[in-house]
């Protein structure tokens, strides 16, 4: 450096400081999120096969833990909203808010939500994901939808007469995330408070759809003519004579998340939520401003720091040149 822009540093220190009150900044694009997560409250969500700090756990709580751990994995000026699955649809508890400045409210609003909220018993899986995604393609800010439930229908669901929708396919961006164990396992059964009553016995749950069990005719013993002529409603997931139990039925809400142009995604790790939350597929690229003022009072501090640093650095040279050459002296004299 020669001694010329070495008498500079200063004056280019201050030059970047005097910038910083012109509040400079500078364009960039940045991958924005904003989702509307809506969580299966019905009584299925109950079961107890998941596991949280090596104790059981339910689904819905299993669900909400790995939701409040992926509230941190959103850069802010991410959003995110919680509505509720019961009966035949969803319902919006809070649109969708930015998540670094409501974080605690978010978590606030999360850890509330339990099955006291549910108002029937019913979980028509279908009928709840078509009104979840009404719900996510009329909010201002067109967000994306994230449908997490077990998948059980109640009552099952014949399928030769499963509800027609006029969803566009992908229309609205988002997944399904089954939650539950593959295994079958005792539904929960508690009263309107959430107090425990036992597990829902065989003869309390209806085990096949309307459809499959018949209707009355005007003409006693005439049949109708679709009577019987449906496949068993195991074809969607669906265990006649076992609906008092509950496990993951995957393979239905993969085939719902196909028809309706989604993503599905297992929850087995809070990690992995928080991946599909941040997946460049749900992403929106904003373009912000950033603020300059920072990078140029480092950059005036770094000249300052070398205007500083640069005689010690001179002496350190001088130093160690004088070393080599007394070094160097006597090797030359014996020659």
């Amino acid at each position: 450096m020669t001694i010329k822009a070495f008498d500079a540093l200063p004056a280019l220190a201050a030059l970047a400081l005097a910038a910083t009150f012109l509040d400079p900044g500078v364009r960039i694009e940045r991958r924005l999120f904003e989702h509307v997560v809506v969580l299966d409250i019905t009584q299925s969500m109950n079961v107890t096969d998941e596991r949280l700090d090596g104790k059981p756990a339910s689904r819905l709580a299993f669900a909400k833990h790995a939701l409040r751990e992926s509230l941190l994995a959103l850069p802010c000026g991410s959003k995110v909203g919680w509505a509720v699955f019961t009966e035949y649809r969803s319902f919006l508890l809070l649109a969708p808010v930015e998540v670094c400045a409501n974080l605690g409210e978010l978590r606030s609003t999360l850890a509330r939500i339990d099955g006291r909220m549910a108002w029937s018993g019913n979980s028509e899986i279908s009928k709840g994901l078509h009104s979840a995604l009404g719900i996510a393609r009329d909010l201002p800010g067109k967000p994306s939808l994230v449908f997490i439930t077990d998948g059980q229908e109640a009552p099952p669901l014949n399928p030769l007469y499963r509800p027609a929708f006029d969803d566009k396919p992908g229309e609205v961006p988002g997944l399904i995330v089954g939650v539950g164990d593959l295994l079958p396992s005792p539904i929960p059964k508690t009263d309107p408070l959430g107090r425990p009553l036992g597990v829902w016995r065989a003869d309390e749950v209806m085990q096949t759809d309307l459809r499959s069990q018949g209707r009355s005719a005007s003409v006693n013993g005439e049949k109708l003519a679709d009577d019987g002529a449906g496949p068993p409603a195991s074809g969607l997931g669906a265990t006649p004579g076992r609906e008092h139990l509950s496990a993951l039925r995957e393979g239905y809400l993969r085939l719902l998340a196909s028809e309706r142009g989604l993503r599905f995604h297992r929850l087995q790790a809070a990690q992995g939520l928080s991946d599909e939350l941040s997946a460049p597929a749900l992403a929106r690229p904003v373009v912000a401003r950033a603020d300059a003022r920072v990078a140029l009072a480092a950059l005036a501090f770094v000249l300052l720091l070398a205007r500083s640093a640069w005689p010690v650095l001179q002496r350190l040279r001088q130093v160690a040149g004088r070393k080599k050459r007394s070094a160097a002296a006597p090797a030359s004299a014996s020659d």
